[in-house]
């Protein structure tokens, strides 16, 4: 027994009335997103509480990965926040105690401990955070990275 066949158009009919369907759900959820209440922005800081002045000796370098930063302890007792990634295509930028510098495992960048550039192709120096000292303790603001050409006295906090 042959079965019957359904014609073309009748296919054709079907798609396109499924394809119209598709279309409008697609259409109400880009409304629907766009009417959804947003979230309140977040009017606070983040701030990472590095820990007490005393705990950093002068002339260190302490890595804090969870806020992809270093926080410099200069000899003169001042403290800098530097972040991890190289300006030239952004690996992050290991310091090596041994050279007394920070160095980019990728294209072989250096930067001093204050994070200016001893050696190219990075463009410029490493970003900088600011950094807090309240009652003794240190506070990097995480939310407030910033670009610089060079170093300059008034990057660093003093202790």
């Amino acid at each position: 027994m042959d079965s019957p066949v359904q014609p073309r158009r009748t296919f054709l009919g079907r798609l396109g009335w499924g394809l119209m369907v598709v279309a409008a759900a697609e259409a109400f959820w880009i409304v629907a997103s766009f009417f959804k209440p947003q979230p309140a922005p977040n009017d606070a800081e983040a701030i990472l509480e590095a820990g007490p002045v005393a705990d950093f000796e002068p002339g260190s370098v302490t890595a804090f990965p969870a806020g992809k930063f270093y926080l410099v302890r200069l000899e003169q007792g001042g403290f800098l926040a530097l972040y991890r990634e190289c300006t030239h295509l952004g690996c992050t930028v290991p310091w090596s105690e041994k050279e007394q510098k920070f160095l980019c495992p990728c294209h072989a960048s250096a930067f001093d401990i204050r994070g200016d550039v001893l050696s190219a192709p990075a463009p410029r120096p490493l970003d900088w955070l600011p950094v807090r000292i309240e009652n003794g303790i240190v506070k990097v603001v995480l939310d407030d990275r910033r670009r610089r050409s060079s170093f300059s006295p008034s990057q660093v906090q003093p202790s």
